[in-house]
């Protein structure tokens, strides 16, 4: 890289002719001197020497940067040389492993192929084998050998039939046992009851109603199912008091309809019953 850079580089090689105009400017401000004529013979020899100097060291640059020359050992050209084999030594290298995947893309078509033909085959084979009904082969005989057996047992029917009958009977016994026995225990086992607890907001007409009376009127209402639970006042405004009441029903025996409709009919006291809450108990 330095040698291609000084190829190029024009100053340098240039610089002689700047001394000679720097001389000659000076000679010409200073004037003529003596033995300028021989100061002039040597300059101008050691000036053709340098030129002739410049001029071999630009030959030997220009040889060294031209092609077909070696350089040294740890020049541009070495390096482009080991980084050549080292290119061509991974192209054989790829070069095997593209033939090693061609070959064995090679053997599975061919055991592709191989197995396309020997599928037909099993095909073909496999519907003889499923025609062949091994079953009918042996049926006819069996049914023959069972027709004179039949004629032989004929005479001992009459041996074995009581006791076929006392099993019959003996199993419809323990049958009917079993499933009286489980009918009983069913009947045993308590059955859930699906229950609900209610909150009621009993409002009186006004504030000079008897709260405690209503109260009284509310927990008098007494149906199979229903529970009363605890209760208290709660301010609505303008002195007027409601009261929530707690209970718990049995959903199939009490409904909240029934249940308002016995609760309003103290109609002295009651105004409205309205549900606060209700949960699934």
């Amino acid at each position: 890289m330095a040698t291609n850079f000084l190829v190029h580089e024009k100053i340098w090689f240039d610089k002689f002719k700047y001394d000679d105009a720097e001389r000659k400017f000076y000679e010409q401000m200073n004037g003529p001197a003596a033995g300028a004529s021989r100061q002039d013979n040597g300059a101008s020899v050691i000036l053709r020497d340098i030129a002739r100097a410049r001029e071999n060291i630009q030959k030997s640059l220009a040889g060294s940067s031209g092609p077909g020359v070696s350089s040294g050992p740890g020049g541009d050209h070495s390096e482009l040389v080991v980084r050549i084999a080292s290119l061509e030594l991974e192209n054989q290298n790829l070069r095997g492993v593209v033939q090693d995947l061609q070959q064995a893309i090679s053997r599975l078509e061919a055991r592709l192929s191989a197995l396309e033909k020997s599928s037909p085959s099993h095909r073909t084979t496999t519907p003889q084998t499923q025609h062949v009904s091994p079953m009918r082969q042996v049926e006819p005989p069996a049914k023959k050998a069972a027709t004179p057996a039949e004629d032989e047992d004929d005479n001992d029917i009459d041996l074995f039939g009581s006791d076929e009958e006392d099993e019959d009977k003996e199993a419809a016994r323990l049958r009917e046992e079993r499933l009286r026995q489980y009918a009983e225990k069913k009947a045993k086992k308590p059955s859930l009851v699906a229950k609900s607890s209610i909150l009621l907001d009993v409002k009186p007409w006004d504030d000079e109603t008897d709260m405690a009376q209503l109260e009284a009127c509310v927990r008098s209402v007494q149906l199979d199912g229903l529970v009363w639970g605890g209760s208290k006042l709660v301010p609505v405004g303008y002195g007027i008091r409601k009261l929530q009441i707690q209970c718990v029903v049995e959903d199939d025996k009490v409904g909240t309809d029934l249940l308002e409709e016995e609760i309003t009919k103290f109609e002295e006291h009651v105004q409205s019953v309205d549900i606060a809450a209700f949960n699934k108990i």
